[in-house]
């Protein structure tokens, strides 16, 4: 590890699915000579990708977990991340992102700019990290790179500006034009290991300097000394590069290039074009927070300043837990002890390695502005450490809510043990992923970011932790509730030799909005002694936990004691409560019962193009709109929805809108459910209590 900081740079490529992004991280890794082979990603020769190291990523051949490498070029070290592209894993992003001082941007030239990528670069707003794009699959029929650069402009704002133009498209793709130093660059080899530099080629000439004058029209905007050797016809390359770089780091200009990844082109370019454009860790500020006043710290990349490091990411490897960190001030070394800012204790470094996706390479210090691994240090996602003495937090990420959920039930004792062992890891390393059990119901629930999410982990408990679960829908929390007023007065007698039960209640129960339960007591003249009180409101609370009706909790009801009767020796706690739970199922059954189901409120963020088939699918969940208005592009539908219906519509808003919208869900109030609802409900209960008997 050398340490000239302006020689470092820290990238992720992040992309839309299927754009290209392990693919051309395998290129990067086999021009820089990390690796000696290039494999393909969906693994047909049965090696994969070498990002892609965890089996489930090789056979379904995406990107699940994001995987960090280095590699050298150029005198340039530079640390990537490459990320998954599904919306499902769009944690791993946005924790990569949140470290990362630069990015590209991998769009495909015959789909451009789709939905993910707005995620994507919405994720790059939000912590401010410069990009440039790479045009990839311009080998693919249907490929047109400029109809891309102009999506990118229109629909993400970007000042999108093409530092090549290709020669030949599609099939006849054979290198790319570098519109800086005006040559021709060929790829050669079976690989494309060998480039070539030419000549621009007649037919291409007059569009090449075209595209030349934009690109330094555009530049100009950062440099005055590039605007006055314009003027004079005198551009020189490191004059124009300084001017592009200059905007690329303030997120106004975003350079633009192109290539295949899949067929060796175009990518030893964009290398030279991240160690040109793209900023160094010194170039980048990063604030920490002192907890005492609340007050920004502005931090430096100087090894001999006190150390402040992220924990961005956790991983429970063979050896124990794998803390990724990034060091943003002063150094950490083997042996040195931190402190966790969110707990306060002290920690001392076993061992530090540096990453190459699933294998690792022993160091013995990370400087600031590196990305590293540490062992056997136990923290969460987000964590700050930093040396004794200073007192500093780094911000931690944005974290999404889960928008859907899953029941999940072990099949045996073995799969009980071994699935709480795999929800403690992946709760502690995905916060995008949560888990919880249902009291009443006793399921187990799980609850992510989509299907895909939760299918990856129940599938992993059962590789990775032989734990054998079944998953199903989980059951909706129900509720009962009584609709009209009616009165009780019940009678406990029991005489069974020597002192015998005795206890009598009158009064009436009622319906009430805005409390679960409330208990009155009206007996006067002693009729029932105050002692008994207490044993009588014990009673009736016992049978709220499993309504007569359909076994459901009972909410929203009054009971008033008026009056009773006890008797000197037969009457007693036991008595009293046995004789509430008789007045209570004696009433009950008079005072119309009826079901309630738990309603969302349901908002959805959806382009315009899509609002009638949304509020469609709404309407067909027994959904009722409450609001819609237009905000641009997109508009927001809100909406009441029984949690019921909506189990499966992250899926089914996504094949609706291609991906392009999103929603939130929150609890809003209880109703009462259908009767058509209500007669169903009771059949499959019938027909689970037939099944287990």
């Amino acid at each position: 590890m050398k340490t000239d900081i302006q020689n470092v740079r820290n990238i992720g490529i992040s992309a839309h699915i299927d754009s290209g992004k392990t693919t051309l991280t395998e290129r990067i890794l086999f021009y820089t000579k990390r690796i000696h082979s290039m494999h393909d990603v969906k693994g047909k020769d049965g090696v994969g990708a070498t990002m892609d190291s965890m089996e489930l990523e090789k056979e379904r051949g995406i990107t699940i977990a994001s995987a960090a490498t280095f590699c050298e070029w150029q005198d340039h070290e530079i640390n990537i991340i490459d990320t998954p592209g599904h919306v499902d894993f769009t944690i791993e992003v946005e924790r990569s992102l949140r470290v990362l001082d630069g990015a590209i941007l991998v769009l495909c030239s015959v789909g451009g700019v789709q939905s993910q990528s707005i995620t994507v670069d919405q994720q790059m707003k939000r912590y401010k990290v410069p990009c440039i794009a790479f045009v990839n699959k311009c080998d693919r029929s249907g490929a047109n790179p400029f109809r891309v650069i102009r999506q990118l402009r229109e629909k993400l704002g970007h000042n999108a500006v093409p530092m090549q133009i290709p020669i030949g498209l599609e099939a006849d793709l054979q290198g790319v034009v570098d519109l800086v130093s005006m040559k021709a660059v060929y790829f050669d080899g079976d690989k494309g290991e060998n480039v070539r530099i030419g000549e621009i080629p007649d037919h291409l000439l007059e569009e090449a300097k075209q595209k030349r004058d934009e690109l330094i029209d555009a530049a100009t905007m950062f440099s005055d000394e590039l605007m006055e050797a314009a003027l004079e016809g005198e551009v020189s390359e490191e004059l124009l590069l300084s001017a592009i770089r200059r905007g690329t780091l303030t997120r106004e200009i975003t350079p633009v290039f192109m290539g295949s990844a899949y067929k060796n082109k175009g990518v030893q370019p964009l290398l030279n074009g991240v160690t040109r454009l793209l900023p160094c860790p010194s170039d980048v500020e990063n604030r920490a927070i002192d907890p005492k006043d609340e007050s920004e710290v502005v931090l430096s990349t100087d090894p001999k300043k006190p150390m402040v490091a992220l924990a961005f990411k956790l991983e429970d490897g063979q050896y124990g837990q794998l803390t990724y960190i990034r060091v943003y001030q002063g150094s950490l070394g083997k042996g040195e002890t931190l402190i966790n800012v969110r707990t306060r204790k002290k920690i001392k470094v076993g061992r530090v390695v540096r990453m190459h996706a699933s294998q690792m390479e022993e160091i013995g210090h990370i400087s600031a502005g590196y990305i590293g691994a540490l062992f056997g240090v136990d923290c969460a996602s987000g964590d700050t450490f930093v040396s004794a003495g200073i007192h500093l937090s780094m911000t931690s990420m944005y974290v999404p809510e889960p928008v859907i959920s899953l029941a999940i039930t072990p099949k045996d004792n073995n799969s009980q043990i071994n699935m709480s062992k795999a929800l403690n890891r992946f709760a502690k390393e995905d916060p995008t992923f949560r888990t919880y059990v249902i009291d009443e119901t006793g399921d187990t629930i799980i609850s992510g970011m989509g299907e895909l999410h939760l299918e990856v982990y129940v599938e992993r408990m059962r590789r990775e932790y032989s734990a054998d679960v079944t998953i199903g829908a989980p059951r909706v929390a129900y509720r009962e509730t009584i609709t009209r007023m009616a009165e009780f007065n019940y009678i406990h007698k029991k005489q069974t030799g020597g002192a015998g039960q005795f206890g009598r209640v009158a009064g009436y129960m009622e319906p009430i909005t805005d409390e679960e339960f409330l208990f009155e007591n009206r007996v006067t003249g002693g009729s029932i002694p105050t002692q008994f009180i207490p044993a009588c409101e014990k009673g009736f609370k016992a049978c709220l936990k499993k309504g007569p009706k359909m076994e459901f909790p009972v909410t929203g009801i009054r009971i008033v004691i008026n009056d009773g009767a006890s008797h000197a020796v037969d009457s007693s706690d036991m008595a009293f409560q046995a004789a509430a739970r008789g007045a209570f199922l004696h009433a009950y059954a008079k005072a119309k019962p009826v079901i309630h189901e738990p309603v969302m409120k349901v908002v959805v963020e959806t382009p315009t193009e899509f609002q009638g088939a949304v509020m469609g699918s709404l309407n067909q969940r027994r959904g009722m709109i409450v609001a819609s208005q237009d905000e641009g592009p997109s508009c927001v539908i809100e909406a009441q929805v029984p949690l019921a219906e909506m189990f499966g519509y992250a899926t089914v808003l996504r094949s609706l809108t291609q991906g392009k919208a999103q929603f939130t869900m929150e609890f809003a109030a209880y109703r009462q459910i259908p009767k058509g609802i209500e007669d169903e409900l009771l059949r499959k209960m019938a027909e689970d209590k037939k099944n287990v008997a």
